[in-house]
């Protein structure tokens, strides 16, 4: 009998670990980088242990530093949550040579499973279909490029040891084959220390659907339905769902009888999962097999109403699985959505800084997993997530529609996330249809100038002014002195507004050209503020930060910032040359040398934060006057990278 766990990781999959461990009676310990002391998983642990440097280098992925605190703890397993160490076959090994539980699959069935090349091998052995591609051993770019000739184009180029899209790029054609095979090998060099490649045809416009199994150490293996996670962006999963509205009970049979075939081939214990790639036909091919619990895992808990968590823990205790396949059924329909911290409006960069508030909807059938609080600091160190918003329904419509409002009501201050973008994806008409494919997003969004937020309107802009106002007077009331009018400067993104503010003895009228709105503001008992307009009543929560007002009302959120008294905007901004940081991040490559001559959109400088690569592309033509960055360093959001001289610029302004 196992008695006390280490949870190798952090963040929302930490915290969903330990809470489960704890209600089986399971001690419990965390491990943590510096940035996270003050972090949820570490509050909810009975113990826990600093590994190391904000780095994920050296403390997440220090392997010495995490079996050294479970030493230092007592505890006799590990979990490892995904991401991270959670595939790394030396890991595993190295938990079982300290004597510890790893509660995973053997290192054997990592390791296969880890190179998509041996993995796609080990398959077609097995009978398990593939798609057609080029897997061969420490193939170079010159094998690379003759056997892309063979299988034609589109194909994806794909790093052996990858995954969540890094080191994968999509070729329409030869003359782009030699740079996708360079910045692949680059990324996944970096992100996985491996830097082989495979090629696969391009599947056109498919679906993503992955088949969750669980085997046991006695022989017993099943499949617990699948999850459609085809709704992608940069092959990252943005949306996932349980079941899919395109299997079939056959297709779905078939699927599952060919993932468990997967596990049994190389000798799997645990939680894993399968993933097919389906074509319009419902042909279906096995793309890659993870070895550990997936982020989307929830969507399969609440269609089976098994926590999958347990079921690993009495895996890995040596326990037969509770269940037959036949026992397995599916209940209802449930989906998931990954909130992020990240800025949809520019180019889905990620955002850090401080969460002034957070707090979930409330609602039946809704799920939360989250790893963060109101007042944390978000960093640009790990992954953007916050959070996932899961619905659960009767029926597809019905956890739609729970989901579009459990995204409205969220209420998150201090950092932009995507969670209007979620709620649009959500709310549209080919997903609603259940029609959506890898390509969705690019096909319905692409051009979409409402991609990420709102354009704010008038009666939005009003209210804001409305609580700036309210609280420029002192927060109690309202002044019965004589009608004033006072102008006020509103920027909300790239739009400045100016609009007129008048305080009466009933409230405050606020003017903009000739609409005007006369809105009253009341205490709620909650501390919330209540709005009257028009003689409807609705609530609304705000949270002011100096200039800055986060609000949320009326199932939307929004920042303005007052700049009635701020200079005027300097000389940074579009078109102007200069060319800020657009993140906290580290610069991985600077693309261009001093004199060289550029076009507006070409990438200059490459930017590394929360696992993503974001380039920093030119606001206008002309020459690189100065570079003021270097591969390796730390930068701040708004920091000078690169300065261009525009044409007809007499010299470039220094720094």
């Amino acid at each position: 009998m196992l008695k006390k766990l280490l949870i190798a990781n952090r963040g929302e999959i930490a915290v969903r670990v330990i809470r489960t461990a704890k209600s089986l009676g399971y001690r419990t310990v965390a491990v943590y980088s510096k940035a996270d002391a003050g972090a949820l998983h570490v509050e909810l642990a009975d113990e826990a242990v600093c590994i190391g440097p904000a780095p994920a280098s050296q403390s997440y992925l220090n392997m010495d530093a995490i079996l050294d605190a479970a030493g230092k703890t007592g505890a006799d397993c590990v979990h490892p949550g995904y991401g991270f160490l959670s595939e790394n076959a030396q890991f595993a090994k190295a938990c079982k040579d300290a004597g510890l539980v790893f509660v995973g699959p053997p290192e054997a069935a990592i390791d296969l499973m880890g190179s998509k090349r041996r993995s796609k091998i080990a398959m077609q052995e097995a009978g398990v279909p593939v798609v057609p591609g080029y897997e061969g051993n420490n193939a170079g770019d010159d094998e690379l490029i003759q056997a892309a000739a063979d299988i034609g184009y589109p194909l994806m180029v794909k790093a052996s040891a990858g995954g969540g899209g890094r080191g994968m790029r999509r070729v329409d054609s030869e003359a782009e084959l030699a740079d996708s095979l360079r910045r692949a090998r680059s990324e996944a060099r970096q992100s996985f220390g491996d830097d082989e490649l495979i090629l696969e045809k391009a599947v056109i416009e498919p679906r993503h659907v992955e088949i969750q199994v669980f085997a046991d150490r006695h022989g017993n293996a099943v499949y617990l339905g699948e999850r459609d996670c085809s709704v992608q962006r940069r092959h990252q999963k943005v949306v996932e769902e349980a079941p899919s509205p395109f299997v079939t009970p056959e297709l779905r049979e078939a699927m599952g009888k060919a993932a468990v075939k997967a596990a049994l081939a190389c000798q799997y214990e645990g939680a894993g999962t399968v993933e097919f790639l389906v074509d319009k036909d419902r042909n279906f091919y096995f793309l890659e097999m993870n070895t550990r619990l997936q982020v989307e895992h929830p969507v399969t808990e609440l269609i089976t109403g098994q926590d999958l968590v347990a079921l690993q823990l009495a895996v890995a205790e040596g326990r037969p699985l509770p269940l037959s396949q036949s026992e397995i059924q599916l209940s209802g329909h449930a989906i998931e959505v990954r909130l992020y911290a990240e800025d949809p409006a520019s180019e889905f960069t990620p955002q850090t800084g401080q969460l002034y508030q957070f707090e979930p909807a409330a609602g039946d059938g809704l799920r939360y997993d989250a790893g963060v609080r109101s007042g944390d600091i978000i960093s640009p160190h790990y992954d953007p997530m916050l959070a996932k918003i899961i619905a659960w329904g009767d029926n597809r419509d019905e956890a739609r529609r729970r989901l579009v409002r459990a995204l409205e009501d969220t209420t998150v201050f201090g950092v932009t996330t995507n969670r209007y973008f979620l709620s649009r994806i959500v709310a549209n008409e080919t997903f609603g249809a259940g029609q959506a494919t890898t390509a969705f997003l690019d096909q319905d969004f692409r051009d979409d100038p409402s991609l990420s937020s709102h354009e704010l309107s008038i009666r939005e802009l009003a209210l804001s002014a409305a609580i700036l106002s309210r609280s420029g007077t002192g927060g109690e009331g309202w002044s019965n002195a004589p009608s004033t009018v006072t102008p006020m400067t509103l920027e909300t993104g790239h739009r400045i507004v100016e609009l007129l503010v008048r305080q009466t003895a009933e409230g405050v009228s606020v003017s903009h050209g000739e609409s005007r709105y006369d809105l009253r503001l009341e205490d709620d008992r909650d501390g919330r503020l209540c709005i009257i307009d028009n003689g409807v009543r609705q609530t609304c929560q705000y949270h002011q930060h100096s200039d800055s007002l986060y609000l949320h009302a009326l199932g939307r959120s929004w920042c303005v910032r007052d700049v009635t008294h701020q200079p005027t905007a300097g000389k940074d901004g579009a078109g102007s040359g200069r060319l800020l940081a657009t993140m906290d991040g580290a610069v991985t490559e600077v693309l261009v040398q001093e004199g060289d001559a550029v076009q507006q959109g070409q990438p200059l400088v490459v930017l590394e934060a929360m696992k993503m690569e974001h380039p920093v592309k030119a606001d206008c033509d002309g020459v690189v006057a100065s570079i003021h960055a270097v591969a390796g360093d730390q930068v701040s959001r708004n920091q000078l990278l690169v300065e261009i001289a525009t044409t007809g610029d007499a010299e470039p302004t220094k720094q």
